[in-house]
């Protein structure tokens, strides 16, 4: 501890407090000032974490699509209920009526 007291009382102490507050001023910038600072950085990652559970959460919305249109394909009935809940189909003769 004795030799830092004397680097910031001894002959060079000017240099000394120089060097603490340039180094403290850049430490400031480098944390909040403008341009590619660690804020920056915190907030870029959270848009990316934020992304990438989207693009999941999409990817998950694809898979179910095809497993919808893969089963509307192939299964005759599944294909009739759907037109008949979306598009309020019917057969000749039915009556179809709609509830809203």
């Amino acid at each position: 501890m004795g030799k830092i007291k004397d680097i910031f009382t001894g002959e060079h102490n000017k240099f000394a407090w120089f060097v603490v507050i340039s180094t403290a001023v850049f430490l400031l910038l480098w944390l909040v000032g403008p341009g590619n600072t660690i804020v920056h950085w915190i907030k870029t990652s959270n848009e990316i974490s934020r992304q990438e559970k989207q693009m999941e959460y999409y990817r998950q919305e694809i898979e179910r699509m095809n497993q919808n249109i893969e089963a509307l394909e192939t299964d005759r009935d599944s294909l009739e209920k759907f037109a008949r809940e979306r598009f309020k189909f019917a057969a000749p003769g039915e009556d179809v009526y709609v509830i809203e």
